[in-house]
């Protein structure tokens, strides 16, 4: 059988591509694989039969006939290990990419994730004022860090690879204009990831169906 994704059926980002199956639609993509698509609502991700593929009730979920697997990075490193493309040759480089898959996952996102919630639901809170300057400040000491190390290589170590693919999707949850406008070898690092032709077709599979979804005709 073809490979199975779990996906919003509405996504709440409204189709700008922030949901985590798009990062594992970019990697099926960059893989060649064929794939197909089940969407759930926010009802079903609660019940029993996505519960058993997924014990915290998100997306995604991957499914073969070999496995069922949970959590995008987990998803994206099997594909990764599994299909040419996606992880160098050399032994040590593969370390090193699967190391910056793990780096945009816990050094990278957590600030930039409860940036965005702040952001989110939290601006009628009376600590907020006080508060964003410290989470602007976790975002921008991790996007310095990264702009340093990345110089002006055009990815973070040799070739694009899933730590590439990774990072640039953890990258773009923080939105344009935004806090990447002041390191311009980062922002031109995502503009580069979204420009492959891989990324365009992920991003556009994900659109297509926010925008079914909000198409009153049906």
């Amino acid at each position: 059988m073809k490979p199975i994704l779990t996906a919003f059926e509405r996504s709440p980002d409204r189709g700008r591509g922030l949901a985590r199956d798009v990062r594992v639609r970019w990697a099926l993509e960059e893989a060649g694989v064929d794939y197909d698509v089940r969407l759930l609502s926010f009802e079903a991700m609660k019940q029993p039969a996505h519960l058993a593929l997924h014990p915290f009730g998100q997306i995604p979920t991957y499914e073969d006939d070999e496995r069922v697997l949970f959590e995008s990075g987990a998803i994206v490193l099997h594909l990764a290990e599994h299909h040419p493309g996606l992880l160098p040759a050399d032994a040590a480089a593969r370390a090193r990419a699967v190391a910056w898959l793990f780096a945009a996952l816990n050094t990278v996102e957590p600030p930039i994730v409860e940036r965005g919630m702040a952001l989110l639901f939290e601006r009628d809170q009376p600590w907020y004022a006080e508060r964003m300057p410290m989470l602007e400040q976790r975002v921008d000491m991790r996007l310095a860090q990264l702009s340093a190390r990345l110089g002006d290589a055009d990815w973070l170590d040799g070739a694009f690879s899933a730590g590439d693919l990774m990072m640039v999707s953890v990258l773009l949850r923080l939105g344009r204009p935004g806090p990447l406008d002041a390191y311009p070898n980062l922002s031109a690092y995502v503009a580069r990831g979204e420009a492959r032709p891989t990324y365009r077709r992920a991003f556009a599979e994900q659109l297509a169906v926010f925008n079914r979804s909000a198409d009153p005709s049906g």
